[in-house]
């Protein structure tokens, strides 16, 4: 089932303000160069752990491959500690 987050007026302002919070942690917690990308998506999940919707980050790092990056809830529920343990792995 496909899930969208855009109303009339265009994306909802809570996860815009989240999407854009965990784009500016994660470029600070891996240090990323101004030519590095990340984009921070929400879908939808069907796993029992993260009820209704996962947080997906792509890491596009200058000559490396893209990373991705899962945590089993909504973007607006991701705390600073839990991305920087998500991120262990992407941080080397």
């Amino acid at each position: 089932m496909a899930r969208f987050f855009f109303n009339r007026r265009g994306a909802d302002p809570e996860i815009a303000d989240a999407s854009r919070r965990l784009t500016l942690a994660v470029r600070d917690i891996l240090a990323l160069g101004p030519d590095d990308g990340v984009t921070v998506s929400e879908i939808a999940c069907s796993h029992p752990e993260c009820g209704d919707a996962e947080t997906v980050i792509l890491i596009m790092r200058l000559g490396r491959r893209t990373e991705a990056v899962k945590v089993l809830k909504a973007m607006r529920l991701v705390t600073d500690d839990e991305l920087r343990a998500a991120l262990v792995d992407a941080v080397t």
